[in-house]
């Protein structure tokens, strides 16, 4: 029986995101295996029938000490566990897991998901990274992306051999669960961001553009659904956050594993972020038949066409994303619903989940060991 590790930096996100390919998996006849920190969401994957092996990886750490620390939990990891192929997700395992791949002569395929805007400057910090990932993807026998734009990165920069790269319509959404719900319509019109609090989302830029339609008069609800981080080095305080609500600008929902609902009771989904892979709640705005209104970024103009299924405005500009709010806000009713069968037919035909499960089966096929 051949072994698959997945390998990603919180147990929550395999679950939420990765049990589509873990059951396709486990069809085919493979043992899987989950390495990532422990937290609540651990025990449901060993429920789903995997086998977990706990490692300490704090996200945001800086420290060599910590990171050498993160690096040896890994290579005592796949010592252990003996996989024929590992999939990488998220930075620490793309770059310390590969590493300690090669080392141990497991093939491993990674899936880069998106840059931080540091990346992209010619900062010390950018060169640093550039320099680790060139370094760390010597290792993969494959490397998906989630947009072109990505994957022009790291050809441009020499990160990666091109003849191994592939672009994947993300971590692909179930479309058969994500369904629309027919129309909706509440008493006020309601915009729903669906995000981590953290500054690199835009939420400052959306607080900002919230003010100005209140100003404007539109009476609308203005919603936020997502978990707060005031830890990370990017994350919005708490005292910010209280800001808002208490000057009634967002209605704050805290977190929730059931995020469907609140997408079917909103008319429009929001998110003005600096720059994503392919977002997973766009995915989910899209297969529910949401229009949505998002930053003319990579990931977000990956999903999101000007006109068709929603509005692009300008990074960093909450006038301008109030002024695409106000747009949607005021068009007809039929022409919003359009725009939301759009989205429908968007996530069908490019970014069912189903469509990614299969490119990693092929994979896999061609790489375990």
């Amino acid at each position: 029986m051949k072994k698959v590790a997945i390998v990603i930096n919180t147990s929550w996100n395999i679950y939420n995101f990765r049990m589509g390919l873990i059951r396709a998996l486990q069809r085919e006849g493979m043992e899987v295996w989950a390495i990532a920190p422990r937290d609540a969401y651990s025990a449901r994957l060993q429920e789903a029938g995997c086998h977990f092996v706990p490692v300490a990886m704090q996200g945001s750490a800086a420290n060599p000490l910590v990171e050498a620390g993160v690096f040896k939990e890994l290579y005592a990891a796949y010592r252990q566990v003996k996989p024929d192929v590992l999939l990488h997700y998220t930075i620490k395992p793309n770059l310390y897991g590969s590493v300690a791949a090669r080392m141990l002569g497991i093939p491993c395929i990674n899936n880069v998901s998106g840059l931080g805007t540091v990346f992209l400057n010619n900062s010390l910090v950018a060169k640093v990274a550039r320099r680790m990932y060139r370094y760390a993807f010597r290792s993969p026998k494959k490397v998906f992306f989630q947009n072109p734009d990505d994957q022009g990165l790291f050809l441009r920069f020499g990160i990666v051999d091109p003849a191994i790269t592939e672009v994947i319509p993300g971590s692909g959404i179930d479309t058969g669960r994500f369904m629309p719900n027919g129309h909706h319509r509440g008493e006020e019109f309601t915009f729903l961001v669906i995000s981590r609090l953290l500054f690199d989302k835009g939420l400052v830029e959306f607080a900002d553009a919230v003010r100005l339609l209140k100003q404007q008069g539109i009476k609308a609800r203005f919603q936020l659904l997502g978990a707060a981080d005031p830890g990370h080095r990017r994350g919005i305080p708490l005292s910010v956050l209280d800001q808002w609500v208490q000057e009634e600008l967002i209605d704050y929902l805290g977190t929730t594993d059931q995020v469907l609902p609140h997408i079917h009771k909103a008319d429009c989904i929001v998110l003005p972020s600096y720059r994503e892979g392919t977002p997973r709640t766009l995915l989910e705005a899209a297969s529910a038949a949401k229009p949505i209104v998002a930053t003319d970024v990579p990931g977000c103009n990956n999903v999101v066409t000007d006109g068709h299924n929603g509005f692009l405005c300008r990074v960093r500009d909450p006038r301008d994303l109030a002024d695409k709010m106000l747009k949607m806000y005021q068009l007809e009713e039929e022409h919003r619903l359009q725009l939301g069968r759009n989205s429908r037919k968007i996530a069908v035909e490019r970014f069912d989940e189903r469509l990614v499960i299969e490119r990693y089966l092929a994979t896999i096929r061609e790489f375990a060991r």
